[in-house]
């Protein structure tokens, strides 16, 4: 036999009902002959509670009473078949008279105690076992209902009754003995006193009334149908990855629940956890899905918790001084006064030293803590052996929970790098000695960011977030838009990770989505949805999202970005740029951007800054990683100098070369841009840098491509009229080389921590001779590479390979 319990959300509308009622009636018709425990229907509780004060007050109930009638008959006149409607009416009928009644003498009184609030609340679950049990006898004749008020028996503690074990035992026994042939239908949440008042079992009662019954009856198991596919992983409203577990141990669910799960109340669990009676989590609306079962052993899974659990809103008093240390019996004294007061502690931590103990409370019992702990000590805290204790507030509790914590290392460490990773201050730490839980305190404000980071950390088999802010929709960023679009899937099938662009700015417009902006049509929607730029505002607003894993792109050429990065790290947001500026700029610059990332704990990464798509900084920092030493680098790392030369041959003129250059979109506007080495020598520099060199703009020797005559040129045309002037110069050194078989290459070199860059003539021995096209070219000479340098080559410009250099960093920070 089982027991089906079904919460208000299960009986709160026709529909509701209507779903309740077939799977009675499925499990009715497999041969199984359930108990069936009721909640009132939802929100009635609560209404009965508004009306019962509200008499005592005297304000009107009227409408309220005539709205719970309503809710019921509108049930029985879409349910019951019109010729039986009419006795169900009337004893409804009944009950409501009797509750206006009762209503009518609190309103007389001007009183309303426990007793009688207990009484008024019942009708809740009366009137729905009733309702819904006269429904059901037209499928099943054998439907009774049952008021449980009769066969509870309690004390008389009125709101929050304790129960008469051997006599309720008895009376249930009888009750099932005696209609062994019924489908009985018992209200939940109520039972009497010895002298038959009407009494409630407090928070979770209807679990608990389910739990009693199936304990005394020895039921295969009790079902508690609500609105959710069992117990989660975390909460669905704030984790959108929320999952539902298949197995939980009794422990699992009672720390869950205790930690904010709110599917049900953990004292509701004791009566079945001491028969070990599995207990299952159902969802009424969903009644195909298995759902959560709780037992006694927690079952395999390959996670290392079950959940993660939270209370959004709690505050922290601290207690110290130096009157605690040593001194026996204090904590005793101090949290026997705080139950005493019916004061909740929910978490508690002691330095070793002794000299403070921080816990947590509810907000509500804050003040009234302090006072009672000034009362209690007061001579302490004349004598100034304690300090007069303190309250944080707007703080929030989370915990990770599972049985597996205590066989799994690292559990911790994993816990508190995800937070610190994402800017979570973690403000006091607990953890019990069976290692089933630790909870952390940290500000209520990183509640929401704090659970979605630390359920990716600890669900891996789950795709990881990212949450990206790019600013620039040029060429670079608009192709980076277009891969991420395009390999959406397979990231998210092979890499386990998902990209989310949540704000995009360019000079124009800015747009924001914390779900994700669509990249199908990003254009549209941010011309069409955008606001006004502001690049200030841009970096305010991706701070005030909050949200976990967040990367910044900049792919930008514009100096203002870099200006914002200092302040994006210090929000342990990572930064992912194709712009050269804030790397090469005064290496003063360059350390603290770099001290900063790593002190935060976030990723810089730049990997476009010296070859577009082509890993060089990172087999650089592999390299020194891994305990080699940098010998010599050699580069070149213009595709639009390494293009001009490799085709500077035969008969063509240095001046056609860089016209069809520019034809071809290999040239800035100006071809100065890219034949003056600037771009080229900022390169350079970034990879001096990175291999441990303190090192100017100003340090680097750069060599000249073009006569001085075309650098001071006033204006491209009469730069294009120098440059055919010059011919007979760079005619001069083609033939040279022609006649040493050799090409010109325009180099950087870095050694002994000095960079240079110039033209060179190589030879076929020369790893660069051989270079064609606009690739690029790099070679590692070191302690390892130094017979034969390592050598890094391919395209090194070019929207789509520098997109795709983005890409990959952006790939790296999810990894």
């Amino acid at each position: 036999m089982k027991v089906l319990k079904f919460g208000g959300t299960s009986v709160g509308s026709v529909e509701s009902v209507k779903a309740v009622l077939g799977i009675v009636k499925s499990a009715y018709d497999e041969g199984q002959k359930p108990l069936v425990v009721l909640s009132a229907m939802a929100g009635v509780t609560n209404l009965l509670t508004k009306m019962a004060e509200n008499a005592a007050e005297r304000i009107p109930f009227d409408e309220d009473l005539k709205l719970l009638e309503e809710r019921h008959f509108e049930v029985v006149k879409k349910l019951i078949a019109v010729k039986y409607q009419n006795p169900v009416f009337t004893k409804l009928k009944l009950m409501l008279n009797e509750l206006e009644d009762i209503l009518q003498g609190i309103s007389a009184l001007r009183e309303l105690s426990l007793q009688s609030k207990d009484l008024i609340v019942s009708f809740g679950e009366r009137l729905s076992n009733y309702m819904i049990s006269k429904i059901m006898e037209q499928y099943v004749e054998q439907a009774m209902y049952v008021d449980a008020s009769h066969y509870i028996k309690t004390d008389s503690n009125f709101g929050h009754a304790h129960i008469n074990e051997e006599v309720t035992n008895q009376l249930i026994q009888s009750l099932a003995h005696t209609h062994s042939d019924k489908l009985l239908f018992v209200t939940g949440f109520i039972g009497s006193n010895e002298n038959g008042r009407i009494t409630t079992l407090g928070r979770g009662g209807s679990d608990y009334t389910a739990a009693v019954f199936g304990s005394v009856l020895q039921a295969s198991a009790i079902e508690i149908w609500t609105d959710v596919n069992g117990m989660l992983t975390a909460d669905p409203r704030i984790v959108k990855k929320a999952f539902s577990q298949p197995t939980l141990s009794y422990n699992e669910a009672m720390e869950l629940s205790y930690f904010g799960a709110k599917v049900i109340y953990p004292p509701t669990m004791i009566p079945a956890f001491l028969k070990k009676i599995p207990i299952v989590i159902r969802n009424t609306f969903e009644p195909e899905f298995p759902g959560t079962v709780i037992q006694f052993e927690s079952g395999k899974s390959a996670y290392p918790i079950k959940g993660i659990s939270s209370i959004a809103d709690i505050s922290v008093i601290n207690v110290s001084g130096s009157g605690m240390i040593g001194k026996s019996g204090f904590s005793g004294r101090l949290f026997t006064l705080l139950a005493r007061e019916q004061i909740n502690v929910v978490l508690i931590t002691q330095s070793s030293s002794e000299h403070s103990i921080t816990f947590a409370v509810h907000p509500s019992d804050a003040a009234k803590a302090v006072q009672l702990i000034k009362a209690e000590f007061e001579l302490e805290l004349e004598a100034n052996k304690l300090v007069l204790p303190t309250v944080e507030n707007d703080l929030s509790v989370l915990a990770i929970v599972g049985e597996n914590m205590k066989r799994t290392p690292g559990m911790s460490g994993r816990l508190f790098h995800a937070l610190g990773r994402n800017g979570i201050n973690v403000r006091a730490i607990a953890q019990g000695s069976s290692e089933l839980n630790i909870s952390v305190i940290i500000e209520k404000e990183n509640m929401a960011k704090a659970l979605n980071t630390v359920h990716d950390a600890f669900f891996a088999e789950l795709k990881k977030t990212l949450y990206v802010f790019n600013v620039g929709t040029g060429n670079i960023g608009a192709t980076l838009f277009k891969q991420i679009h395009e390999q959406y899937d397979f990231l998210v099938e092979n890499n386990d990770l998902e990209i989310k662009i949540a704000g995009i700015s360019n000079s124009r417009k800015m747009l924001f989505n914390p779900e994700g902006i669509d990249l199908s049509d990003w254009r549209t929607i941010l011309e069409d949805e955008g606001e006004v730029a502001d690049l200030s505002g841009f970096v305010e607003r991706m701070k005030a999202m909050n949200l976990p894993n967040c990367v910044f792109i900049d792919n930008t050429a514009s100096p203002l970005p870099s200006t914002y990065y200092l302040d994006v790290f210090k929000s342990n947001i990572s930064v992912v740029t194709c712009n050269k500026i804030a790397n090469s700029g005064d290496y003063k610059q360059y350390k603290s951007l770099h001290d900063t990332a790593r002190k935060y704990g976030v990723d810089f990464f730049y990997e476009t800054n010296v070859g577009a798509g082509l890993p060089i900084v990172r087999v650089l920092k592999d390299l020194m990683l891994s305990g080699d030493r940098i010998v010599r680098i050699e580069a070149i790392l213009s595709g639009t100098i390494s293009y001009i030369f490799n085709n500077f041959t035969g008969d063509v003129s240095f001046y056609e070369i860089v016209k069809k250059a520019q034809e071809l979109g290999y040239t800035e506007p100006d071809p100065r841009d890219d034949l003056g080495g600037i771009d080229f020598m900022r390169k350079m520099l970034i990879l001096a840098r990175d291999a441990g060199h303190v090192i100017e703009p100003s340090d680097v020797n750069l060599g000249a491509i073009l006569p001085p005559a075309c650098l001071e040129a006033t204006s491209v045309d009469d730069f294009y009229a120098e440059l055919l002037k010059a011919d007979q110069y760079f005619n001069g050194l083609k033939e040279e080389a022609e006649s040493q078989k050799k090409v010109i290459r325009y180099i950087g070199k870095l050694e002994d921590g000095k960079v240079s860059i110039a033209l060179e003539m190589v030879d076929e021995n020369h790893p660069f001779y051989a270079l064609s096209g606009s690739d690029n070219i790099i070679s590692f000479t070191t302690e390892r590479y130094k017979e034969r340098p390592l050598v890094v080559k391919g395209p090194g410009a070019g929207a789509e390979v520098t997109a795709a250099g983005v890409f990959a960093d952006l790939v790296n920070v999810g990894a």
